[in-house]
């Protein structure tokens, strides 16, 4: 058996494959090494190892946020080599997964948009190329803490439309020194941001909505669609490019760039790709 792991800073999505037959599939909470002490790590991996028949698997593939770095990895492999230590455990970054995902053994250019924000060029086996990822604070264009932390600041200074602000004040009852102290001091501030995101889904019509989408998706054109020519195939993963995909494909038209496929999720194309392994 191997166990397929897609991990993302909000949620793990598991694959349990017997053969070429899924015998489980399941989903944790997610994490990034970067930003996630190691007993958090060791918990959320040991949550998933005891939920399945973990005696029989023999290979470990795990895509994860903030595993681009050996050191990283490594973190990933120890908690793996305790728990699980009959199986070899390999740790790639989330851009692979989404490569595997969208192109197979194919070349292209990976995009995601999720809680964070990635892409790279991929030869058909390997990542040849990327922009460096700057993290939640400096970089993630174009993801949902992007989006998020764009809609609570004009939320704060005023900027926001004011039904839409009263809208919002409603559903989060946000006090300002208690917000600062969870993004600055709290935990997964990322994925606190990125939570936001739900209330530009629920109000995904309103003009100021997709103003502010559109921008965030700008932003990432700029900074990662470098990457992009006329002799790649271009192609999105993730919740906020699956979600926003009529303003995303938009933005893209914008930029005369053509994309060939937007899924929510990279896991089906990860089995299909662990399938074609098998056989």
């Amino acid at each position: 058996m191997i166990l397929i792991c897609d991990c993302g800073s909000t949620k793990a999505e598991w694959t349990l494959l017997d053969g070429n037959d899924v015998a489980k599939r399941f989903i944790t909470n997610g994490f990034n090494p970067n930003f996630t002490d190691n007993l958090t790590m060791n918990n959320i991996i040991g949550e998933a190892i005891n939920s399945i028949d973990n005696q029989n698997v023999n290979s470990v593939y795990f895509y994860g946020s903030g595993c681009g770095s050996d050191g990283n990895q490594l973190k990933i492999k120890l908690i793996f080599s305790k728990l699980c230590p009959q199986a070899k455990a390999e740790v790639y970054p989330d851009t692979l997964a989404a490569c595997h995902a969208l192109f197979g053994n194919n070349p292209g250019v990976a995009c995601i948009l999720g809680t964070g924000s990635n892409a790279c060029v991929y030869d058909g086996e390997n990542i040849t190329q990327s922009v460096a990822s700057l993290g939640f604070m400096l970089g993630d264009e174009g993801s949902g803490c992007h989006i998020g932390k764009r809609i609570v600041h004009d939320y704060f200074l005023g900027i926001m439309p004011e039904d839409l602000r009263a809208k919002f004040d409603e559903k989060y009852h946000l006090n300002r020194d208690a917000f600062l102290k969870r993004v600055y001091q709290g935990e997964q501030p990322s994925r606190y941001l990125a939570e936001f995101t739900m209330f530009a889904m629920e109000y995904i019509e309103n003009q100021y909505i997709k103003k502010i989408v559109g921008e965030c998706f700008e932003e990432f054109m700029n900074v990662e669609m470098r990457l992009a020519t006329s002799l790649h195939d271009i192609a999105f993963v993730g919740s906020v490019a699956f979600t926003f995909k009529d303003i995303l494909l938009q933005v893209l038209e914008n930029h005369n760039i053509k994309c060939s496929k937007i899924i929510k999720s990279p896991m089906d194309g990860l089995i299909e790709y662990y399938q074609n392994v098998i056989a």
